[in-house]
Formats: structure tokens, C-alpha cells, sequence
């Protein structure tokens, strides 16, 4: 049977993803901060659970030392912050979301590392916002580049020990973490289109996963404006908004 660890498993996608493979019949892994709300989420035979805080490396390699190896990990726990004013900018913001989202996947990285099988993949969860650079993005943004790069060059440095690398780049899905958000949202998908197409990509051993198809097209097109053109562009979507 089949092994999958999950972190952030205990709402949004991971719970989502957590949900699915079970149905597929593979053991799941839950991680999160809070046993009893894992517990009550992921009620089941087989599910066992990583009870830490991403931000506390110890604790992560403590609670993931004592399980046995898995098939495959996805690194999915990670907040989400938006900068209000960059003229007074909030540095206190920008560490706490660049330690959730790059430090504190590194530490799970560290931690789970070991217990991946020979021949078995990590998926760490990026976010579509890397492809340009967004207004108020300025912490997520910068987060979620630095996990793009980590998982690009864990790609080349662990190829020859059998650990296939994919990353993750979701557009808006629905979760409790985007419900907060105070701006439109083109394209945001629903938890179970979110956890069917990352599912399907890593069944597919895909290097990069990204969805839904239409939005990150639009990205990727926007991407390879110059970069004069794109501010000029981004300027006026801006005072868009603010009118």
C-alpha cells in the first residue's frame, strides 16, 4: 500500500488532498499543529499523523523520525500575508511569512527527507504569484520564489540519489486562507479541482504542476512582457482596483 505524507493537512488543500488519496486507498500521513483537529477531520484506520509546527525544526524531525518511509511527501502547510502600505513597510509581516512559507518549508524538507523511499518524489506547494510580481505580494511573492528556487535545485542535487522533485503552482483556490482575501480572484478553482489536478500531475511524475490551465496561461504570457511594459501595466490594473 502506498504512503503519502501530507503537511497543512488539516484544512484547504492539504485536507482536500488528505481526503483523496485515502478514497485511492494510500495511507495518509496528516501533518498539522493541532492533533485533535486532524484526528477530527481524518477519522480513519489509515491515517497517522505528525503532530508540530513547521516553524520549530526540532519538532519536525522529531515527529517525522518515528514513521516509517514514505512514496511520496507534499509540502503544502504555509500562511499568507498581504503587505498594506510598502512605504511603511512591515518587516515584522515579511518575516513571519517568509519564515511559514520558505523557512519553515525547509525545515520540513529536512525532516522528511530521510523518510522518502528510493525512487519516491517531494512535491513542495509554490503559488502561481511568482510568474509576475503582484501588488501587496511583496511577502508572499518573495516566500513563494524562494521555494520555487529551493525545489528547482533539490531537482539537479538529488537526482542521483532517486528523489524525483516536483513543484507545485496553484492559481486562487478556494480555501480558508484566499476567503480572506479582499481583491478579485480570477479563475479560483474549488479544493477538490485544486487536489484532482495536483494529484493527476504527480501520478504523471510531472517536474511542474500548474492550474487552472486558462489563468496560468495568461501569467505566463504576461510574464514575457518586458519588464518596463509589465510595471506600466500592473500601475494601471492597480488604480483600477483602487477606484
Amino acid at each position: 500500500m502506498k504512503r503519502v505524507l501530507i503537511t497543512g493537512a488539516s484544512s484547504g488543500i492539504g485536507l482536500q488532498l488528505a481526503q483523496d488519496y485515502l478514497h485511492d486507498g494510500w495511507t495518509v500521513v496528516a501533518c498539522g499543529r493541532d492533533a485533535d483537529k486532524l484526528a477530527n477531520v481524518l477519522p480513519g484506520e489509515r491515517v497517522e499523523f505528525g503532530v508540530f509546527d513547521i516553524n520549530e525544526r526540532d519538532q519536525a524531525v522529531a515527529a517525522l523520525s518515528k514513521l516509517a518511509p514514505v512514496d511520496l511527501a507534499i509540502l503544502n502547510a504555509g500562511t499568507c500575508e498581504y503587505v498594506n502600505d510598502a512605504h511603511a513597510f512591515d518587516a515584522a509581516l515579511f518575516e513571519r511569512v517568509v519564515q511559514a512559507n520558505l523557512i519553515g518549508t525547509g525545515n520540513c524538507v529536512a525532516a522528511v527527507l530521510p523518510r522518502i523511499k528510493t525512487g519516491g518524489r517531494l512535491a513542495l506547494v509554490s503559488s502561481s504569484v511568482t510568474f509576475v510580481p503582484l501588488t501587496r505580494a511583496e511577502a508572499y511573492g518573495a516566500s513563494k520564489a524562494g521555494v520555487d528556487y529551493l525545489a528547482r535545485t533539490l531537482a539537479v542535487d538529488l537526482d542521483s540519489q532517486q528523489v524525483a522533485i516536483s513543484l507545485v503552482r496553484p492559481g486562487f483556490v478556494d480555501t480558508p486562507l484566499t476567503q480572506k482575501n479582499d481583491f478579485p480572484m480570477p479563475g479560483r478553482v474549488s479544493p477538490e479541482q485544486a487536489s484532482r489536478a495536483i494529484r493527476a500531475g504527480l501520478a504523471k511524475d510531472k517536474r511542474e504542476v500548474t492550474f487552472p490551465a486558462g489563468f496560468i496561461a495568461i501569467l505566463r504570457f504576461l510574464s514575457w512582457l518586458p519588464q518596463g511594459l509589465w510595471l506600466n501595466l500592473a500601475r494601471r490594473m492597480k488604480r483600477s482596483a483602487h477606484e
